[in-house]
């Protein structure tokens, strides 16, 4: 009797670590992890040789990954970045043309797609696609469009830019921090990912990080190497350095699991990089966060895939855009888990180290009067959409597009212009609605606004109102900006 026992409880053991590798080596349902700072500019990397800054844990990732040389954000603001790597859409075909605006439920989104897949779905960090402005406060847990009615099972989130000590919403419960916001976010999210393997499920984790945005507060010991910098720059500097060091703890993490050769990281910016920062924080890039030019949406992009992807450095252009097609593509899910149109392309020959030459679909922005479509090497330049006003510059030999070169290349210059029209026409098809079976936009979208004329946030305001991230944003709606 002892020895069928022995027997028995010896098969069961073996079943359930058999059963536990099994489900972490799958290679057909790699567990996704999205990770986005919030305001860093393609210059500030320690690979591009930044004059003060150093980040040897991005470019350990870099050096061991497939870095984008020209990686884009979805818009040359937050919000609009964040709906495209949701969507898979430009930013105005979804409802959210700048930073602030509400996602339409309306969207097929990502996140419900893995869930449906049979992932595990975390959100941690910023959200900013609910509708509401000003410095980031917890999310309701009656929000409307909060991370859990996008198909987030799992969230601690903040409604936009967060800083050291936040206070955030997990699931819609307040709880405050102690610690930098990129710190933070990744702890709660190992957590997580822990448990998601002890459930023996793949993973999907959104790890969207308040740094380096303003206010800038670093800690001292992230500022050291900076003190010759103005006070904004060095707060600004040692924000990175914070995000740096907690990618790090991440990595490392994804390896003492076991679980790193079936992880995909994929790791970028939502937009260009600011003005007021000095070094600069762009390169030698034109324009900054807020405009179309190379500055503004350009951006530090590498994913990381150990044992499946060939460590490489691309010129493809990409985008957040392709960041949707691309994990259906890799997880071999239907197409109808995309609404159309789709603007992204799927990645998936440039991660199997296919020879990929070149984009078969431009990448298209519009941003307030402005707009651009890249196709390759050229890029068409919007200065006003309304007024038909266009420049045509050749990246490739002229990143800094210093040179106009639409007289010279006449013919090209025309065909984009064209191309670029008929995306915008089906965009303002999609900004009426025409892209849902309603046919239309649901009336209940949320409009814009600041949370402090927001009545559900009355209590918050009594009782978190004089903190410094608030400064200057608590006071009445006629003296706000």
């Amino acid at each position: 009797m002892r020895i069928l026992f022995v027997s028995i409880l010896f098969l069961s053991l073996l079943f359930t670590q058999f059963k536990g590798l099994n489900a972490k080596a799958k290679p057909d349902r790699p567990n996704i992890i999205l990770i986005m700072t919030d305001d860093q500019g393609w210059g500030e990397i320690g690979y591009y040789h930044h004059p003060v800054l150093k980040t040897p844990n991005i470019d350990k990732m870099a050096v061991n990954g497939l870095r984008f040389d020209r990686f884009y954000a979805g818009a040359p603001v937050c919000s609009p970045t964040r709906a495209s790597v949701l969507t898979g859409r430009a930013c105005v075909r979804s409802g959210v043309p700048t930073h602030g605006h509400a996602l339409r439920k309306q969207e097929k989104v990502l996140p419900k797609a893995l869930k449906d897949a049979g992932y595990a779905t975390g959100h941690f960090g910023k959200w900013h696609l609910n509708g509401l402005r000003g410095p980031g406060v917890p999310v309701l847990k009656d929000d409307s469009h909060s991370p859990g009615e996008f198909g987030f099972e799992t969230w601690l989130s903040v409604t936009n830019f967060f800083d050291i000590n936040p206070v955030m919403s997990r699931n819609g419960d307040f709880e405050e921090f102690k610690g930098t916001s990129s710190d933070i976010i990744v702890a709660e999210a190992l957590k997580f990912i822990e448990s998601s393997i002890a459930e023996q499920k793949p993973f999907f984790a959104v790890i969207w990080d308040g740094s380096p945005h303003s206010p800038f507060v670093a800690n001292d010991h992230d500022t050291k190497g900076f003190e010759n910098l103005d006070n904004k720059s060095k707060n600004h500097y040692g924000e990175i350095v914070a995000f740096d060091r907690s990618l790090g703890k991440l990595r490392t993490r994804l390896r003492e699991l076991d679980i790193a050769e079936n992880t995909i990281v994929w790791y970028c910016s939502d937009n260009g990089g600011l003005p007021e920062i000095k070094p600069g924080t762009v390169g030698d890039l034109r324009g900054n966060k807020g405009e179309v030019w190379e500055g503004g949406i350009r951006v530090p992009g590498i994913i990381e895939w150990a044992g499946h992807i060939t460590p490489n450095i691309t010129h493809f252009p990409a985008s957040t855009m392709d960041i949707f097609p691309t994990i259906i593509d890799l997880l071999n899910l239907p197409d109808s888990y995309l609404l159309q149109p789709v603007d992204g392309i799927s990645l998936k020959p440039l991660i199997r180290n296919e020879d990929v030459k070149m984009r078969d679909k431009p990448i298209p922005f519009k941003f307030l009067k402005y707009g651009a479509l890249i196709d390759n090497d050229f890029k068409l330049v919007a200065t006003n959409v309304g007024q038909g006003s266009f420049e045509l510059y050749d990246l490739k030999q002229d990143r800094s597009e210093s040179t106009d070169i639409s007289k010279e290349k006449p013919k090209q210059f025309e065909e984009l212009k064209r191309k670029f029209m008929q995306w915008h026409e089906s965009a303002q098809n999609s900004i009426d609605g025409l892209d849902y079976p309603e046919g239309k936009v649901n009336d209940r979208e949320p409009e814009s606004h600041f949370w402090v004329d927001d009545p559900r946030y009355v209590l918050f305001i009594k009782k978190y109102g004089s903190r410094p991230e608030n400064s200057g944003t608590v006071k009445p709606k006629k003296s706000r900006k």
